[in-house]
């Protein structure tokens, strides 16, 4: 690391801080009273920053502080480094033995989340001062997050696992996919369907197309399906499978309740049926505070009540 140009940099983090504490408030008065800073220091440390970078921060509109481009510009970076900056405290507290921390957890498919409360409530009776921050942005990508440094825990559905020396693997459970659809659909009188029986169907997804289990693996078999819906939730696409506008691939354990009531009809895809292993994925050189060991213990546990549980 070239510490000389790091030496270089003319903005302390208490200019940061203030910086994003006006953009919110868009008060002077408001950020310091946020800050717990008088007026007139807080404008003394604004002007302080504007000198230094020779350029305004913001401009006055009435009683309103708005940013200027430059402003703006360095809000994007000061977001970044004040949240980096926090969970790096966090993480060393926890790393010295303290229960305050931080754990950032993304997970490859939406139906996850439907999960995670119970383990949630089930991690904070242990450790009630560590914020579990479960940032949906990464669904579609957790591995690279991780891999960026932008989470701490992955859930991971790859089958195979992924093979990288950076990662360490914590197998959870299995879980079947299932053909999710209408009890009237023609479809539901079979007791398994294959690939091919697809090609007339409407599908449901989630989106992107590109990144869809359901049309892999119809590919995989050279089918193409009449249509494509990408839809964001789970309850969606159940609902329009229920209704008979067409056809979902999803976890058996996340659709069951709805098939127990007679709403939809769930088929295995082929005689062998479409199954996947879960992995909780870390850092393998990052340094785990003993509270994240515990949250995957307590995730490992929580699984789905209709998936299998793995044993490493």
């Amino acid at each position: 690391m070239n510490y000389a140009h790091v030496m270089d940099v003319k903005l302390e983090i208490r200019h940061l801080r203030l910086l994003a504490a006006v953009a919110q408030t868009g008060s002077v008065t408001e950020a310091g009273k946020r800050l717990h800073l008088t007026q007139s220091a807080l404008s003394h440390q604004l002007r302080d920053a504007e000198e230094k970078l020779g350029a305004a921060l913001f401009l006055r509109l009435g009683k309103r502080m708005v940013l200027t481009p430059a402003g703006e510009k360095l809000l994007c970076s000061a977001e970044k480094v004040l949240e980096e900056l926090k969970n790096a405290e966090s993480q060393i507290v926890g790393l010295n033995g303290g229960t305050r921390g931080i754990i950032r957890i993304s997970t490859e498919c939406y139906t996850c989340y439907h999960w995670l409360p119970p383990v949630l409530k089930k991690f904070h009776t242990r450790y009630p001062k560590v914020e579990v921050s479960i940032d949906v942005e990464y669904t579609h990508r957790p591995l690279e997050a991780l891999l960026d440094g932008k989470l701490d825990v992955a859930i991971l559905n790859c089958t195979p696992p992924p093979r990288n020396s950076s990662l360490r693997l914590m197998p959870m459970f299995e879980d079947e996919l299932v053909l999710v659809m209408s009890p009237k659909h023609p479809l539901a009188a079979k007791s398994q369907i294959s690939p091919k029986e697809m090609t007339k169907e409407t599908v449901l997804i989630y989106p992107p197309r590109e990144e869809s289990t359901f049309l892999s693996v119809l590919h995989k078999a050279g089918v193409e399906p009449d249509r494509i819906m990408e839809i964001m939730l789970t309850e969606g696409i159940i609902e329009l499978a229920a209704a008979g506008t067409g056809i979902g691939f999803l976890a058996r354990w996340a659709v069951a309740p709805y098939a127990d009531s007679g709403k939809v009809a769930l088929r295995s895809l082929s005689s062998r049926g479409f199954r996947r292993v879960w992995h909780a994925a870390t850092l393998r050189n990052q340094p785990t505070p003993p509270y994240v060991t515990e949250f995957l213990d307590v995730l490992s546990a929580h699984c789905p009540k209709q998936a299998r549980l793995m044993r490493a």
